[in-house]
């Protein structure tokens, strides 16, 4: 495996992908953020870490499985399955939504369809830690942490820093 951002440079990522959300949104009321199932999840809680130094407030988070929403469910595609914990409305709300790799847009697409089956919020927003490019539909993320542009046989590894986690946090190139 081969690191391309080590640590301190992802702490530095997400610094500046805070203070992004907050220009973007001109502050954070009304701001949401809601992690894709799983890795997404880890991206959404730094995030709200890094949104609560700015801000000195602590955003609603919450976590999304979109796997029903996947349009290659029957093939045996989808994400990581797990639970949707979202414990407030998403009705008026600028909802951002969390991932640690953006690729082909299907997993954005099914995120999009699981969101608006929860309500109907103001805005959807999409942060992404890697974005590597060849989009299979037709999204790009809001707030981009590093394009990584790589082989279609390797894959992108984003290890987010966490306390209880003793791996190096990092952004990683593995071939499959």
């Amino acid at each position: 495996m081969k690191k391309i951002v080590d640590e301190e440079k992802l702490k530095r990522i997400f610094v500046r992908l805070a203070h992004e959300v907050v220009e973007r949104n001109d502050g954070t009321a009304d701001v949401a953020l809601l992690g894709i199932q799983r890795s997404g999840v880890a991206v959404a809680e730094r995030m709200q870490s890094e949104l609560e130094k700015i801000e000195g407030l602590r955003l609603p988070t919450g976590a999304l499985d979109v796997t029903l929403y996947r349009d290659d469910l029957l093939q045996g595609g989808g994400a990581d399955k797990g639970l949707t914990l979202v414990d407030f409305p998403v009705d008026g709300k600028k909802v951002v939504l969390c991932d640690d790799v953006l690729y082909t847009g299907r997993t954005v697409r099914a995120a999009i369809s699981a969101v608006l089956a929860l309500g109907r919020p103001a805005r959807i927003q999409l942060l992404v830690v890697a974005d590597r490019g060849k989009h299979q539909l037709p999204f790009s993320a809001d707030y981009v942490g590093k394009n990584v542009f790589c082989e279609d046989g390797e894959k992108i590894i984003v290890r987010t820093p966490r306390a209880e986690d003793d791996r190096e946090a990092g952004i990683y190139i593995r071939e499959k």
